[in-house]
């Protein structure tokens, strides 16, 4: 699999969808406001903190690109795990979290470019998340099995998307939250058309889920992803809550 998500362009993208200000990324009096903060709405608006009970709960934010949301993941549990194939989305996540932060540089428009700072958020144990690259379609066979695990935007970037689905029910534990949303856009650039949903990908969730989840959620969480000043990907995805039974 080819990684797009190595470039320089692509990492600044990301670390301002994830750690810019909201007037950093929409600076506009108009504009759709509320597609900020997905990194933390697509963990707030689906986890249920209530079925995290047990002492030294552990999450795994499967496609956490530069890391926001293991911040929130860490809220409720005492480890976090964040894995990405990209390697630079890596690096520059284990840099905002030790370092508590790291410069990037926003582009304006042409040439123009305006120098930020990723900053590490106050919310969230540091101490309690590690990062590392990996493949979510072979996940390592001992990583182990957690309390809640996070895919944001994953699948449909995914060659083999049914890798993950059939390695899932084995990395949630029961009584486990899986939190998925996904904007199903299912491109041959990322999966082979063979590999896509045959139809609506809620259904097709549905149906390879059943046997191991019970669907506990389902809303729409818009996301708003800057590409220049005047240039922004405007998104819905599906987000949904399931219970490993």
């Amino acid at each position: 699999m080819s990684n797009i998500y190595e470039s320089e362009r692509l990492l600044n993208e990301y670390l301002l969808f994830h750690y810019g200000s909201p007037t950093e990324i929409l600076p506009w009096d108009f504009g759709p406001v509320e597609a900020l903060g997905f990194a933390e709405r697509s963990v707030n608006l689906l986890q249920d903190r209530m079925l995290i009970a047990a002492q030294g709960a552990a999450a795994l934010d499967l496609g956490c690109a530069v890391g926001r949301s293991c911040y929130e993941l860490a809220h409720g549990c005492e480890r976090v795990i964040g894995i990405d194939y990209s390697q630079s989305f890596v690096n520059a996540a284990e840099k905002v979290r030790v370092s508590g932060e790291l410069p990037y540089q926003q582009h304006i428009e042409g040439r123009e470019i305006r120098e930020l700072i990723a900053k590490r958020p106050e919310c969230g144990d540091a101490s309690r998340i590690s990062f590392e690259q990996g493949d979510a379609m072979n996940i390592r066979a001992d990583i182990g099995n957690f309390d809640v695990v996070h895919a944001a935007n994953l699948l449909c970037r995914l060659p083999e998307p049914q890798k993950l689905i059939q390695r899932l029910p084995d990395l949630v534990k029961p009584g486990g939250q899986l939190l998925l949303t996904t904007p199903c856009t299912w491109l041959e650039e990322f999966t082979p058309s063979q590999n896509w949903p045959q139809g609506s990908t809620f259904e097709w969730l549905k149906e390879s889920l059943s046997g191991s989840f019970e669907l506990a959620e389902q809303v729409d969480l818009p996301f708003l992803i800057r590409e220049h000043a005047r240039k922004y990907q405007w998104s819905v995805a599906l987000g949904t809550r399931w219970v490993r039974l």
